[in-house]
């Protein structure tokens, strides 16, 4: 398809996107990927032992930072979870947070208000030296106390690595005892752990090194829709649902979706940076009367789906850019700086805002119950006041997931139809849209331009994958990254040059 030749109109969508007061729904993507507590409410354990350094209430926290902004002295105490949490360091998750001790795992959620949700049994801690020292007890039970910040581990790295790094980026002066004096590793698991570091430091990383192993992926069972029933408030919000196809459910997919390989690229290579989820924008055309560039596209749709009814066949999605958020998903202040400059590249590009993308970085590439209500209710404001049928497409991307075939990410387009009138109280049913790849001639300077923001902007961050790390035997990460971009390739063989300058940006400095 040659893109240039597609005229493009600014739509009414576009006005009501730009001129909101409120972010049209970033923040609800922000919250279909940071994590949310369950409804119920567990039990609080706020028992740290002799070393509890106890989360500061909201009100200290807050007087503590204005009382001379974000540049004052924090103490050790007011280098808390919740800080970290509010500057982007850590972001909350399901299973990110582990205590390896004695030869016993512990898992643990990290919650949006900085807590730690023990998964075992679903307790509550008020800090890590609160559920360091509870599990280190029921192991060892003259254990005093618990070296949380020292003991605990966000995905693979100790706490108190992140509480160094929140101190050199906005306290550079600030006396590295405030964190050092915490940092004795307990690493009681076999008493030879640090020998063995050693011995390994220069030998070539095997299983035991990769970064995403098999075994420490949670795994998430998604489940069948049809076993949902009636919606549940005790249900997990993170629960996986298996995709219907349009015909199980007797229906035709009412649109069909062209998306160009560029859009691919720089989504999957967005996905393949960190090991935090990511959310980005897409932009394109919905052309209701589109019989010139895709009329290949729809006369195959028609074929497969509409038996000859041309009045829907011809209704086109045409997917022509990706927009990468480059912000953390729990850094509010800056969403809507983020916004605004992705709408005026819309704009500038003629282009609507039609839907959205993020990752599962370990997990499969379904949609979950929050991102089926998420992708809902995008599809209802895409459609705006006229009752017009603006259509909305969910993506999500599962980069590092090892249950994918090979290195290459599994990419998951879905839509949700609403539920029958006569059960409104369900879920919407998530299904998986029909689309064509369309080969790009080239890769532009735009995504070029976009991937070398992306690799500034995670350069140095804590989540940062280790692209000199084995995914598998015989594969770096760096090997990996390559031969999932490859799937997306342009015409133009050139492509694997011009990108080995990004290959080596990425792997500089690590």
């Amino acid at each position: 398809m040659d893109r240039e030749t597609v005229c493009v109109e600014r739509t009414e969508f576009d006005l009501d996107f730009r001129n909101t007061s409120e972010p049209l729904w970033y923040f609800t993507a922000l919250d279909v990927c940071a994590g949310s507590e369950p409804p119920s409410s567990p039990q609080v354990v706020e028992d740290g032992g002799e070393e509890d350094e106890e989360e500061l209430s909201g009100g200290e926290e807050a007087d503590l930072r204005s009382s001379s902004g974000r540049g004052s002295l924090l103490t050790r105490r007011g280098i808390t979870l919740r800080v970290l949490l509010k500057d982007g360091l850590v972001e909350p998750g399901d299973g990110v947070l582990a205590i390896h001790y004695l030869g016993k795992n512990f898992i643990g959620d990290l919650l949006n208000d900085g807590k730690i949700r023990w998964v075992e049994t679903g307790q509550i801690f008020n800090s890590p030296s609160a559920w360091a020292t509870h599990c280190k007890r029921l192991v060892n039970p003259a254990k005093k106390s618990g070296c949380g910040w020292a003991s605990v581990r966000y995905r693979g790295n100790k706490l108190v690595q992140y509480k160094t790094t929140w101190l050199h980026k906005y306290q550079p002066s600030a006396d590295m005892s405030l964190v050092s004096e915490e940092d004795d590793d307990e690493d009681e698991e076999d008493g030879k752990t640090i020998q063995a570091d050693e011995k390994n430091k220069n030998s070539k990383p095997g299983l035991n090194d990769v970064m995403v192993s098999k075994r420490s992926d949670r795994e998430r069972i998604p489940v069948r829709y049809c076993t949902l029933g009636t919606r549940d408030s005790s249900r997990d919000p993170h629960t996986l649902v298996e995709l219907s196809a349009f015909s199980a459910i007797n229906r035709f997919q009412p649109f069909n979706v062209a998306v160009s390989s560029n859009v691919l690229l720089l989504m999957d290579f967005h996905c393949h940076l960190t090991t935090s989820e990511v959310v980005g924008y897409l932009g394109g055309r919905w052309d209701t009367n589109a019989q010139r560039e895709c009329c290949t596209a729809a006369t195959e749709f028609k074929a497969l789906f509409f038996h000859g009814d041309i009045s829907l066949s011809l209704q086109v999605l045409t997917i022509l850019r990706a927009f990468p958020c480059r912000t953390r998903l729990a850094d509010r202040e800056a969403a809507s700086a983020v916004e605004e400059e992705i709408c005026q590249n819309l704009f500038m590009r003629g282009l609507s805002l039609v839907g959205w993308y993020h990752s599962h970085p370990r997990g499969p590439a379904l949609p979950s119950l929050q991102d089926i209500d998420s992708q809902m209710d995008h599809q209802l404001r895409l459609q705006g006041s006229n009752n017009g049928f603006q259509p909305c497409l969910g993506i999500i991307c599962g980069p590092y997931y090892h249950g994918n075939q090979g290195v290459a990410s599994t990419i998951t387009p879905y839509w949700v139809v609403p539920p029958p009138e006569q059960r409104p109280n369900d879920y919407g049913i998530p299904v998986a849209v029909e689309v064509t790849y369309v080969q790009d001639n080239f890769l532009t300077s735009d995504v070029l331009n976009e991937m070398m923001l992306l690799v500034d902007y995670y350069r140095g961050a804590p989540d940062l994958v280790q692209f000199s790390q084995y995914w598998c035997p015989e594969t770096t990460m760096l090997d990996k990254i390559k031969g999932s971009l490859s799937c997306h390739a342009p015409k133009d063989q050139a492509y694997s040059q011009i990108l080995e300058h990004v290959y080596s940006q990425l792997s500089s400095g690590q």
